[in-house]
């Protein structure tokens, strides 16, 4: 697996150019596996909503005294191959970190290209460790708000951060 070590002023960053694939057979094969044992996970929606999500992970990871672990998953479109995505993940990643200059110590960014993002998620997230998601305060239920309930449904400790 490549990955990409980059410092930020208070972070560190790790961004995967090695995608996930759609089933299980595939993603094994490329020895893709789950996130630290105990950490806390924010997944990256926006960049404002994300950064809300951290407030709120980093009172978590201080009672339960985990490192934070923010889980990039950009979606790859049928037409295009798997690992050429509309939008470089490096370019998302670099716009993060300029605006995140009040990251905890020892902040962790992993970005995975996938075509589904469920599938992805249950493969790199802990089933047992809290996973935190910033999503757009609305009456009816938004994309990432749906993400968020299809991963509760799976077992996973989701807490919606709503934002305006």
């Amino acid at each position: 697996m490549l990955f990409l070590e980059r410092e930020a002023r208070m972070a560190t960053t790790t961004g995967v150019e090695k995608p996930i694939g759609t089933d299980n057979v595939e993603a094994e094969a490329q020895g893709i596996g789950p996130e630290p044992e105990t950490a806390v996970y924010v997944i990256f929606t926006s960049i404002d909503w994300t950064l809300k999500a951290l407030e709120k992970a980093r009172e978590i990871a201080r009672l339960v005294g985990a490192p934070i672990v923010v889980v990039a998953v950009q979606v790859v479109p049928f037409p295009l191959p798997l690992d050429r995505p509309p939008v470089p993940m490096e370019f998302v990643i670099r716009r993060f970190e300029e605006k995140a200059d009040e990251f905890p110590e020892g902040t962790k960014i992993s970005a995975y290209l996938c075509r589904d993002p469920i599938v992805a998620l249950k493969r790199v997230l802990n089933r047992n460790c809290p996973v935190i998601m910033g999503v757009r305060k609305k009456i009816w239920p938004t994309r990432d708000k749906r993400l968020a309930l299809k991963l509760r449904r799976a077992g996973y400790q989701v807490i919606m951060v709503e934002t305006e």
